[in-house]
């Protein structure tokens, strides 16, 4: 059975634990050489990990989330992609 329309989302599941910093995996990409539907992909997978319960512990408030994306900007995350994730965000939550 050929997949050939998972062909573009490729990007976003093989890149997505980079981190903008280098110290991610499988490649130890740093910075824009990291595609950037993984870097996409790294902070919306930090974010949702964040804000949703997981076995081990309770769901974190989207607030404390977004002090986390910010502490991780420049080391785990793309700095860019975080700080237009939360202007989107708080658009989102303006017009809601």
């Amino acid at each position: 059975m050929r997949i050939d329309f998972l062909r573009p989302v490729i990007p976003y599941v093989l890149y997505h634990h980079e981190r903008y910093d280098g110290n991610g995996y499988p490649f130890r990409m740093s910075g824009r050489a990291i595609p950037v539907e993984g870097r996409i992909m790294a902070m919306i997978d930090a974010f949702d990990a964040m804000i949703n319960p997981r076995p081990y512990r309770k769901a974190m408030p989207a607030d404390s989330a977004i002090e986390e994306l910010n502490k991780q900007k420049g080391r785990q995350l793309d700095p860019d992609v975080v700080d237009i994730f939360i202007e989107v965000l708080n658009k989102g939550v303006a017009t809601a």
